[in-house]
Formats: structure tokens, sequence, C-alpha cells
């Protein structure tokens, strides 16, 4: 009986050693979840990759603390499509058809009688001047909550007119993999563009999982008002602050007040954001969109009026900056239209 027992206690505590140890052997055959699923293999996804392990890597020469672990990005052309032309004024082209019975003189006066003919090489034609009175005639004269409202209900179903997909699905899913992977390695990830600050921020949050407060954007000058005992906010057609080349770096201080150690763009209008964060001692990372990719996508560089890609490229082979391939980094461009 004695030996039964002590048999019985012998295999009762094999049996405890085996229950205690499948939970470990479980998770080391489980196979380890690919935080870039969409990029392919190559030197471009592991400098990304390299980047974040040796910053977050404690004790190595390269940690960076979290609260230092700051990213921007530009939107347009980096986060998602910017051809034919710009998401937002494709919705500032859509609000003046919308408003036009409202505006008779608007048959005959430029830029708009070009835009409800449908003629827009004729309504751009007057470059920054035309854009400026564009924008103002759309985004100006109600408040901040009335034009949140009209944006998220026209960016619910509003298409690109060329891929015709939603806008909403027009963000690139390798880049959402991007912002998610820096987050969960303690990073804090920023917009920086040169499109409308309250534009973007209504979208922001859902899209990029990037919220309000950590968008930076061109700004619009605002007049405050009690209207009837509630406070408003009301948009002004004057601009206060462009959010573009040079201005890129002064938005980023007005707001963050401290530097990035990690950026991305697509643009030269990326370039002096790309300098500002990377011609700096340190680890540092700065990466640019190639739009390579015309059967996806588009490709354009060097002779496109929208995301030129000029002088940024030159200077990201002069300082070893990652340059993406997209028709030759990403599996898949688009993520599924919902």
């Amino acid at each position: 009986m004695t030996s039964l027992k002590a048999g019985l206690k012998a295999l009762a505590a094999a049996a405890a050693l085996v229950l205690c140890t499948l939970p470990a052997l479980a998770q080391a055959d489980a196979p380890r979840t690919d935080p870039l699923p969409s990029w392919n293999e190559g030197a471009t996804r592991q400098a990304i990759v390299d980047f974040v392990t040796r910053v977050t890597t404690e004790g190595g020469a390269d940690f960076v603390p979290a609260d230092q672990r700051l990213a921007v990005f530009d939107n347009d052309g980096t986060l998602w499509a910017e051809q034919p032309v710009y998401v937002q004024l494709f919705f500032a082209i859509d609000r003046i058809k919308e408003l036009a019975p409202q505006h008779p003189e608007w048959q005959t006066t430029e830029p708009f009688a070009s835009i409800l003919k449908g003629d827009m090489k004729t309504a751009l034609a007057g470059g920054t001047h035309a854009v400026a009175q564009i924008v103002g005639a759309t985004h100006a004269g109600m408040t901040t909550d009335d034009f949140a409202d009209i944006v998220a209900k026209w960016f619910a179903d509003a298409r690109n007119p060329v891929k015709d997909r939603k806008f909403s699905a027009m963000d690139y899913q390798p880049m959402l993999e991007v912002l998610a992977y820096l987050r969960a390695n303690g990073f804090k990830t920023f917009i920086v563009s040169g499109g409308g600050i309250d534009f973007m921020r209504v979208f922001s949050q859902e899209l990029y999982g990037i919220p309000p407060e950590q968008v930076i954007g061109s700004e619009g000058k605002l007049k405050f008002e009690l209207k009837d005992g509630k406070p408003e906010l009301v948009k002004l057609p004057d601009i206060a602050f462009v959010d573009d080349g040079p201005g890129k770096p002064v938005g980023i201080q007005m707001n963050i007040g401290r530097e990035p150690i990690f950026a991305f763009g697509n643009s030269d209008g990326d370039l002096q954001m790309l300098q500002y964060t990377c011609l700096k001692p340190g680890p540092r990372f700065c990466g640019i969109v190639h739009h390579t990719d015309a059967a996806r996508e588009w490709a354009y560089d060097r002779d496109s009026s929208i995301g030129h890609l000029d002088k940024a490229l030159e200077a990201a082979q002069a300082n070893d900056w990652t340059v993406v391939d997209m028709a030759a980094d990403w599996k898949t461009v688009f993520p599924p239209e919902q």
C-alpha cells in the first residue's frame, strides 16, 4: 500500500509538472504575429523594424524613453491617396456645386464658373489665389461644429472618381500598420499636413487612430461668439497658418514642443519636416513614400503638380533616408472597402 501511495504521488507530481510546462511550450510554439503583414520582406521593411527595435531596447545604445518617441506623418500621398487632386479639394468642389443655387453670381465669376462647368484646369489656373477663393467660399461663414458635421456627412459616401472607391477606403494599409506598430511600441503619432486642420480632425481618429489633438494642419482664422448664450467658434475666410514646406517644423514646435525622431512624407512639401527630424544627432528615421505603382495606384514624382517629389528625393539619397518603392515594397495598397 505504501509503495502504491508513493507511486500515485509521484505520478501526480509529474502530471502537475507537465501541466505547468504546457503553457510555456504553447507560447514558444505559437507563431509571432507579424506587425507589418502588408509589407514585402526587404531592406525597406527591415529598416523600419530595426529602428523601432533599437530605440525601444532598454540598455541599448540607441534607447529612447517612451515620452520622447514622437512620430510625424504627412497625410496627402503619405497616409492616403492624393490623386487626381487632393481629397479636400474634391470636398470643396462638391460644396460649390451644392451652394451654387444660393450664389447665381458664380455662373459668371471665376473660379466658380469653370468648376460648375467641370473645367478644373481653368478653375485652378489662378493658382493659390483661386484655391483661396474656393476654400473661403466653402469653409468659412459657419461654426466649427457645423463645418465638422458637413464634412462628416460628405465623407461618409464621397468617392474617388478615378478608382471608384470611397475616400475613406483610399488610405494605405501598409501605413496603417506602421502607425499601429509604432503605437504598440510606445510612440505617439501625429499628422503634420498642409491640409486643413478642421477638415482632417473629422476623420483622423476613425481612419488612422490619431485623435484630433494630434493633428497639425493649415488653419483658417476663427472668431469667438456668444449666440443666444451659446459659445461658438465661427470660421473666417482668412488664412492664419499654412502648414506646408518650412511651415511644418514651425507647426510641430508650436503644437508639440518636442522634436520627432520618426517622420514620413512623400513630397517636396515634406522636405523641411524631414530635415528637422533627421539632420540632428541621435537615432532618427525618415521615410518617403515614392509613388511607383501605376497599376494599383498612380506613378508620379518630379513632373507631378500634385505630390511633386524632386528635392526631397535627392535629399533622401544624400542622407540615406528610407524610400518606399510602393510597387516593390507593398503587398497591397488599399484596405478592403467596407
